[in-house]
């Protein structure tokens, strides 16, 4: 926290919380839909506490006991399984006597509705551990991560067996410890075709599909799920011949087999062998419907995805939402609504692809009034949904609405939740807010720091954004390529040219980072903008001829523009207008060398190009909030109702400040309406 201490003017996250709290609230549906969505957590299933009698006179009560204590372990298993940990524990608590059964049924209860700790609590409480109790905290430990604690589990087994074998070796892949789980698994006394199966997957999770094919090859028994499982690793890798090859080969399929080789065949764009495998199928199922519909909409072919969706027997609420998710993609709002409201039935992901869709392509506020439609349907907004409704606020005002909504339903405290709070604040230019939605969060994940780091680098902080990075590295958080392209353009903004190499050669070098085009673009601006135009060059002749895009060459033509380089801003441009004939970029930024140099013949030149091409420039234009309303300014514009004293703000005021600051107006450059 302390290299931010000279950014004041920040409220307290208390009094700021407090303020967003008593803004004018839309969302007075809210508490309804919050206490209806709580109250339905605590509908009654229909399995009532048996009472047990503790009378132990006589062979007939003591039936009566261990029947009663066997209906009520069942009970407590099904309660689990409908995910009504409540009601398990309720029954649990209730029962006079326990037995192993009882603690085991609770314990896996508490493991299959992801509450670790209090079944690690109620495991320690156990009077006799038996080995499924062992075997299951086992699994338990090994999904969440905490493999030390699975180990101590293990270690501490009187008997085991190859379920817990086989969950500790699983956990080991999960974490990425390979080679431990390959010793485990060769240290297994007896194996079968689930532990093989692990080891294919485990090997396969981790990207090493060859080691999976070897234990493939070498399981003493295959069964469809081991061929299935070999065939989804191909799948996931983008190996799509090899999946299709090991499929024809299988000597059994099952319906998870075909959905899954078909699934694979859509995601590597080979939709005429998609279609031959589902014309094929001897069986389908919704689930088979839908991964055409939602396969053929990934792969641009919405409408043929609709006549699948229109042929479905039985249509599921996934077949539905795999439609409305991909006309929202395609931009196609209508047609998405329209199916949305012809729906009996709807779930969050339903809502949540409608509001998406708004968010991306309707910026009318709609997104915000379907989320207050969620609300009275008493459906309760997610991480993601509330995500999605911050990613979409434009001013300032709808941005603290929605955080304030948030924090009312609890979720304000999520990792991704912040992570977009911090990139939100950043945009409509409230550095202060991000900076405290990034120090709230407890658990900092790279996209944390990298918003945070983008944050500083876009409002001109370079040296923030450099001590963030700093400080990412020390929390043993790993870079990736878009932390890189923010503590490069940090680099550009600071003048820090050396560093900025240093950053750029150990993106390959220390983190296995191959630089794409926008990492050589920093590089390119940190050296234009120190003046070593020639090295930029160097770096763009040198760099990957793919990666060469206009991105790059606009730097290095911004940079030739700056220092007033006509001779290879020429050669420059002219490569940048080949590569980009469609954009305005190139024909502009050469257009302005020429002009500065005062060369009208080459300047004239330019703009019969981009006429007889019709290319047309965009004019840039920034936007301001005042009071709620947004106000638009393209360049030249005077259309504004205030213009005049907006201009005379500008020439009175701020031209002296920007004057006396160093700054100074090129008037020689392109005029406004070029």
């Amino acid at each position: 926290m302390g290299y931010y201490h000279h950014l004041n003017n920040i409220v307290p996250i208390s009094n700021r919380f407090h303020s967003l709290l008593r803004l004018p609230n839309i969302f007075c549906c809210v508490r309804h839909a919050t206490s209806s969505y709580s109250l339905g957590t605590k509908r009654n299933l229909g399995f009532g506490a048996t009472k047990i009698s503790s009378s132990n006179s006589g062979k007939s009560n003591l039936r009566s006991t261990v029947l009663d204590i066997y209906n009520c372990n069942i009970k407590i298993s099904q309660l689990g399984r409908c995910g009504n940990v409540r009601g398990a524990r309720k029954l649990f608590d209730e029962m006079p006597h326990h037995d192993n059964v009882s603690y085991t049924a609770m314990i896996t209860a508490y493991l299959k509705n992801n509450e670790l700790r209090k079944a690690e609590k109620l495991f320690q409480t156990m009077p006799d551990r038996t080995i499924v109790a062992e075997s299951a905290m086992i699994d338990g430990y090994a999904k969440a991560g905490l493999m030390d604690k699975a180990q101590k589990v293990f270690d501490a087994m009187i008997d085991t067996n190859v379920f817990s074998w086989t969950s500790l070796i699983s956990g080991y892949f999960r974490d990425g410890q390979v080679a431990k789980a390959r010793r485990l698994f060769d240290q297994m006394p007896a194996k079968n075709v689930v532990s093989w199966t692990t080891m294919v997957l485990g090997y396969a999770r981790n990207g090493l599909i060859d080691q999976a094919r070897s234990v493939f090859n070498r399981m003493p028994e295959k069964n469809t799920i081991s061929w299935t499982a070999m065939m989804k690793s191909y799948v996931d890798n983008g190996r799509t011949d090899e999946a299709l090859k090991l499929f024809h080969e299988m000597p059994l399929r099952n319906l998870y087999s075909w959905n899954t080789m078909i699934s694979g065949c859509l995601d590597g764009k080979r939709v005429n062998e998609a279609f031959k495998l589902f014309h094929l199928m001897p069986l389908r199922n919704a689930v088979s419907w839908t991964i055409m519909v939602s396969g053929l909409a990934r792969n641009g072919l919405t409408k043929l995805a609709r006549e699948y969706f229109d042929q479905m027997p039985n249509k599921d609420i996934a077949a539905w939402n795999a439609m409305i998710t991909a006309y929202a993609d395609e931009c196609l709002i209508v047609e998405a609504s329209e199916l949305f409201n012809l729906m009996t039935e709807r779930n969050i992901v339903t809502w949540n692809a409608m509001i998406d869709g708004y968010a991306r392509h309707r910026p009318d506020g709609e997104a915000m009034k379907h989320l207050i439609l969620m609300l009275r349907s008493c459906i309760r907004p997610n991480e993601t949904t509330m995500t999605i409704i911050l990613t979409s606020c434009w001013g300032m005002l709808e941005l603290m609405q929605a955080h304030a909504l948030a924090i009312v339903l609890g979720c304000e405290c999520e990792t991704s939740l912040s992570n977009a709070l911090i990139t939100m604040y950043s945009r409509i230019g409230d550095i202060s807010s991000s900076r405290i939605a990034f120090e709230s969060l407890k658990a900092k994940d790279v996209v944390s720091w990298t918003a945070m780091l983008l944050a500083f680098t876009y409002h001109g902080h370079g040296d923030h954004a450099l001590h963030v990075f700093g400080h990412m590295l020390k929390s043993g958080t790993k870079p990736d390529e878009i932390t890189f392209v923010g503590v490069l353009s940090a680099c550009s903004h600071a003048g820090l040219v050396k560093k900025g190499q240093k950053l750029f050669d150990s993106m390959s070098c220390a983190y296995g980072l191959e630089p794409r085009a926008e990492h050589y673009s920093c590089l390119v601006d940190i050296l234009g903008r120190a003046g070593q135009v020639h090295e930029a060059m160097d770096v763009v002749c040198k760099m990957p001829e793919c990666e060469r895009d206009g991105a790059v060459l606009g730097a290095l033509l911004g940079a030739c523009r700056l220092h007033g380089n006509v001779e290879m801003a020429d050669y420059i441009g002219q490569k940048l207008i080949e590569l980009e004939p469609n954009s305005s970029g190139g024909y502009v930024l050469l257009a302005n060398v020429f002009a500065a140099r005062g060369n009208w013949d080459e300047f004239a030149e330019v703009r019969k190009k981009m006429k007889d091409r019709n290319v047309r420039k965009v004019p840039g234009f920034s936007q301001i909030e005042v009071k709620g309303k947004c106000h638009a300014f393209f360049a030249g514009d005077k259309s504004h109702p205030q213009v005049e004293e907006i201009y005379e703000l500008l020439r009175e005021k701020l031209l002296p400040i920007m004057h006396e600051m160093g700054y100074s107006q090129w008037n020689q450059f392109v005029p406004s309406w070029f």
